[in-house]
């Protein structure tokens, strides 16, 4: 697995959290519970949900009732798919660098002890 096949859609602090976080909530969160959640601004969390929205990962709905309208966020059966498999290359990845590293780690080193006569 080689970092280059990983999807770039997710490859982005605000994209992975948001992502992360609605796969953690099935029924979704609204557009505040979201920016809390990832540390968002506005704008930003809306330019990442528009990005996520154009490539069919999130979708959003308009909810009305008792008091002010609220924006729910949910992810796509497609998007949970994608994400899980985004998540499982870079989980390929970090075992590869951890199987690397062990493999040419080299051995422990002792100091030899000190003579306490000088």
């Amino acid at each position: 697995m080689s970092a280059t096949n990983l999807d770039r859609v997710f490859h982005e602090r605000g994209r992975l959290a948001i992502c992360s976080t609605l796969v953690a909530h099935d029924a979704g969160c609204s557009f505040t519970q979201l920016q809390d959640a990832c540390d968002l601004t506005d704008g930003n969390l809306n330019r990442h949900l528009h990005a996520l929205a154009e490539e069919h990962i999130v979708a959003t709905e308009r909810v009305t009732g008792r008091g002010r309208p609220q924006t729910i966020v949910r992810i796509t059966a497609a998007g949970r798919a994608r994400f899980l498999a985004y998540i499982d290359a870079l989980e390929e990845i970090v075992r590869e660098v951890q199987r690397s590293t062990s493999a040419s780690a080299s051995p422990i080193r002792t100091v030899p002890a000190r003579s306490t006569s000088q």
